[in-house]
């Protein structure tokens, strides 16, 4: 009854940071046989295609709810941190950077000032998070699981509000962004790309799946609200159901060797981390997939919080190429779009090297990360105002009073 929180704080702080030694009950259970590692692979793969599917479901969910009304509000970006706040908040509503990037694109081509697109991108690079945030709540039942994964969704949120709070005042004072991305755009002119659209791996293995079930929900909904509504839905219990099961099936797998091989897998220091998570999502073709893997492998204990902390880095740099190579492959508006392609990769890419290279500043996202989870274990009541205060409320009041005249 007379805990003392100085103590506990502590507790939850090593364990937070150094995941990997919390399960450690995990040594102590008799090896897997080969029919049950192989079963568990099976269940590990099937949870794993119903993750990828859940974060397309949830997708075309938030679209549906949100309608034009998401494309619309991007007209009230009227100036950079309004811009800023429409990215965010956009992107949470359509849940897809690409699409920000697109409509982007559109207004850029239609005579919206780069100096407000840019940040804009910046918004979209922190609204795509919420899904790995969304997936860590999978393990709210139990503590220390909950904390890990939390620590672990959260450091990529810290880090990309770092990133804004050290480059955006830069890019406003020089523009050195806009100006570089543009000399590029304007050297690749008439330069051919591949629409990466016509090799994503994972459109064609989960489309048949994915077809027929918004179809189904399409058929037996009223209105595209509902349908939106429905399929929103179905996409959270996806998400939360994959990312249970697949923490509790890694958690008996990745020992031994599979962990070793995992690990290097992930890289051994910050610059192979960093690598190994662009390559990843690239393959992939979706930064949400890429992050929200890592959560139920954060919960079961099986990497730590600094190794996931340069992976999602990586992740942020790996989802721009997909955009190049669509930007180098469009028929219209092809100098534009591959500038704001290139603003995305160089925001990435200047944000990794000045935050990883200043010690001060590379503690930062894991520190915060570390204290959002300790906080939320106590208090989780700091879970709800963390998502809908940092992806809603903020930038929704901030682009309310550009409406209203509070912001010109």
């Amino acid at each position: 009854m007379n805990d003392k929180p100085a103590s506990a704080a502590s507790r939850v702080d090593a364990s937070a940071t150094e995941p990997e030694t919390a399960p450690a009950e995990q040594s102590a259970e008799p090896e897997l046989d080969a029919r049950g590692k192989a079963a568990r692979w099976v269940g590990a793969l099937v949870m794993l295609y119903l993750l990828v599917c859940a974060v397309d479901v949830i997708g075309d969910g938030f679209g549906l709810i949100a309608g034009d009304r998401a494309e619309g509000m991007f007209e009230f970006a009227t100036n950079p941190f309004v811009g800023l706040a429409v990215g965010i908040l956009g992107t949470v509503l359509m849940q897809s950077s690409s699409t920000t990037t697109a409509i982007t694109v559109g207004l850029v081509a239609g005579g919206l000032p780069v100096e407000i697109a840019v940040p804009m991108i910046m918004g979209a690079n922190v609204g795509t998070t919420i899904t790995n945030t969304l997936a860590s709540l999978a393990n709210a039942g139990k503590k220390d699981a909950f904390r890990r994964s939390f620590a672990a969704a959260t450091v990529h949120d810290v880090f990309n509000l770092l990133a804004i709070v050290v480059i955006l005042p830069l890019e406003l004072l020089t523009g050195f962004l806009a100006r570089t991305a543009g000399a590029l755009a304007g050297s690749l002119r008439g330069a051919d790309g591949a629409d990466p659209s016509q090799v994503d791996v994972l459109d064609f293995i989960t489309s048949p799946v994915l077809d027929a079930f918004t179809g189904f929900v399409a058929a037996v909904t009223s209105s595209d609200l509902v349908e939106g509504i429905v399929l929103a839905a179905a996409g959270v219990v996806g998400i939360l159901v994959s990312v249970r099961v697949l923490g509790v099936l890694l958690g008996q797998l990745m020992v031994g060797r599979a962990k070793r091989i995992l690990h290097a897998t992930m890289g051994r220091g910050p610059v192979s981390g960093v690598a190994a998570g662009a390559g990843v999502t690239v393959l992939a073709q979706s930064s949400s997939v890429t992050t929200s893997l890592m959560i139920p492998l954060a919960g079961s204990g099986t990497v730590s919080l600094k190794q996931i902390y340069p992976y999602t880095v990586g992740a942020n740099i790996g989802t721009t190429f997909t955009a190049i190579l669509a930007s180098l492959a469009a028929s219209q508006n092809q100098v534009e779009a591959t500038q704001i392609a290139f603003v995305h990769l160089g925001f990435n890419l200047v944000a990794t090297l000045v935050i990883f290279v200043l010690p001060f500043l590379r503690q930062i996202p894991m520190q915060g990360a570390t204290l959002l989870a300790n906080q939320a274990v106590v208090r989780p009541w700091i879970v709800v105002v963390w998502v809908l205060g940092v992806f809603v409320a903020v930038p929704a009041a901030v682009i309310l009073l550009s409406v209203t005249g509070g912001i010109s």
